[in-house]
């Protein structure tokens, strides 16, 4: 188990690229790293919260596009930036409420936890096993040559990220591309992650009082998940001279 100490020094070494911030001066990031959690299966409260979620989609898509609520055209609006048609490839929360209204996936209760809490403050939301990582998380712009392990057609494959393309990355290669599209295999949940990393990413007009509110709906729900659970957390923003410069 990592003590909240190493769980904090592991954040303190995850930075975010000027190159991607000049992209969007207004993107926000909330890191969360959390060890003791307890793995299990979905449970009958893990159920009734994808159920809120579910029911709280319903209600913000009433006569509405998915597309049209404004954190994801905000999203749109940031791939279109380094070249991504965001048609073709939505980001994890877009493509969580496109099925919320048939139905969220079950997967186990840690997933469950972390979608549900993507879709109820409508955030893009990843999570990871933190021990995949080598080196410290980072988000750039690709050179191009970086691995990214993932599967296509059920079999397992090594691809390369687009030059210019904004992923997150360790020193072993490409964790998520497209900021937050597709996690890749390495560092991927796994039914018995007991240490995990969660990105919680935001642009305008998302406000700070809506991210730091998500975090700490996260940060609460996956306090239960195990008697010793420890959380330590890092905000990244753009320094006020990119800021300024917007």
């Amino acid at each position: 188990m990592r003590d909240p100490g190493t769980l904090q020094e592991f954040l303190d070494r995850a930075w975010v690229d000027p190159a991607v911030f000049s992209l969007r001066p207004d993107y926000c990031v909330v890191l969360l790293a959390v060890d003791g959690l307890v793995p299990g299966p979905s449970v009958q409260a893990s159920e009734t919260l994808l159920q809120a979620a579910e029911a709280s989609t319903r209600k913000a898509l009433d006569g509405r596009a998915v597309e049209d609520l404004p954190h994801i055209a905000a999203w749109r609006e940031a791939y279109k930036l380094f070249g991504a048609k965001p048609q073709r490839t939505r980001n994890s929360l877009e493509a969580l409420l496109r099925r919320a209204d048939a139905n969220l996936p079950r997967v186990n209760r840690l997933t469950d936890i972390y979608n549900a809490v993507s879709v109820l403050h409508q955030i893009p939301l990843g999570g990871e096993d933190l021990t995949g990582y080598t080196g410290a998380p980072r988000l750039v712009r690709a050179a191009g040559t970086e691995p990214f392990d993932t599967v296509t057609g059920g079999v397992g494959v090594v691809e390369h990220p687009e030059s210019g393309e904004v992923v997150w990355c360790d020193d072993d290669g490409v964790t998520c591309r497209r900021w937050n599209w597709r996690q890749g295999r390495r560092t991927q949940l796994r039914e018995d992650t007991t240490t995990a990393l969660f990105i919680l990413d935001s642009l305008q007009p998302m406000s700070d009082e809506a991210l730091n509110a998500a975090a700490d709906d996260l940060a609460g729900r996956l306090d239960r998940l195990g008697p010793d659970v420890r959380t330590a957390r890092r905000r990244i923003a753009a320094p006020p001279s990119i800021q300024e410069g917007n």
